[in-house]
């Protein structure tokens, strides 16, 4: 089985717009498509409460023919066109769709950040974290977070083996970013969320990344598009994951940061499990 993750940060922009950033965008899913991916997990796709419009929709069929695809929004009380989530699947699949709540603080538990899809012998389920913030407002609501987020994995792993990807927002060691000394206190390397990540992983995951190719170092798969340079530079983080349930970690044939050129911000990434 082939999947893919990608924060695609505005699906309207991806599929709408005429911008330049757009314009990169749609190369970057030109590139999945070429993949051939059975399930593709989207994070941050902004939707309005309303879901994707009529022309997204036509767009989507166009791009993507041979999928089926659900998505989760940001609700009320949270903000409109807000964090949301999307899974397309190839048609001959049919998972059971749960959109989990976790019992996270604050508006977390509707800002669309969770999808899960259940199959006969596995669960693939995604997730969009939310992000510490600016001061790092957001930290001990994080951390709740990240206590939840790892209680549900870990119910889900008690009945057939998971995969769990999307954008984790945390930096999980010193070589999945750039500058570790600059970025203690920053949102995403701070050592509470770290610890979360490492706590998460010690409840039976592994982080297929580090499984196939150890200590590599310089491999991200997210650069700030505020500062021009990161991407030239390779100032980046790793903070996109595959998990999976320990025991099918052997499984794991591919896990990959695939190239999306110029375009800043998050890259998609790429995983090949035997699940047969």
């Amino acid at each position: 089985m082939k999947l893919m993750t990608w924060n695609m940060d505005s699906l309207n922009a991806t599929l709408t717009s005429d911008s330049a950033r757009a314009i990169m965008s749609r190369e970057v899913v030109k590139t999945i498509i070429e993949h051939d991916p059975d399930i593709f997990a989207i994070q941050e796709t902004k939707l309005p409460r309303t879901g994707p419009s009529k022309k997204h929709a036509e767009i989507l069929e166009e791009m993507f023919p041979d999928y089926d695809y659900v998505w989760r929004i940001s609700e009320e009380p949270a903000r409109k066109s807000y964090a949301g989530t999307m899974f397309l699947y190839k048609k001959q699949l049919d998972p059971i769709v749960t959109y989990p709540k976790i019992g996270a603080p604050d508006t977390m538990d509707v800002e669309g950040r969770m999808i899960t899809l259940e199959f006969e012998d596995f669960y693939v389920t995604q997730v969009y974290t939310p992000n510490a913030g600016s001061e790092l407002v957001r930290l001990k609501e994080r951390q709740v977070w990240d206590e939840k987020y790892a209680a549900y994995l870990a119910e889900l792993d008690k009945n057939k083996p998971v995969l769990a990807t999307g954008d984790f927002n945390v930096a999980h060691k010193e070589i999945d970013l750039a500058n570790p000394a600059n970025n203690r206190f920053s949102a995403g390397f701070t050592d509470e969320e770290r610890e979360g990540f490492t706590k998460l992983l010690d409840k039976g995951f592994t982080d297929t990344f580090r499984h196939v190719h150890g200590d590599v170092t310089g491999q991200y798969s997210w650069w700030n598009q505020r500062v021009k340079t990161s991407k030239v530079n390779n100032a980046g983080w790793r903070i996109d994951y595959w998990l999976v349930s320990d025991r099918i970690a052997d499984k794991v044939l591919k896990s990959a940061i695939i190239d999306s050129g110029k375009r800043q911000d998050h890259t998609p990434l790429l995983l090949e499990i035997d699940l047969d």
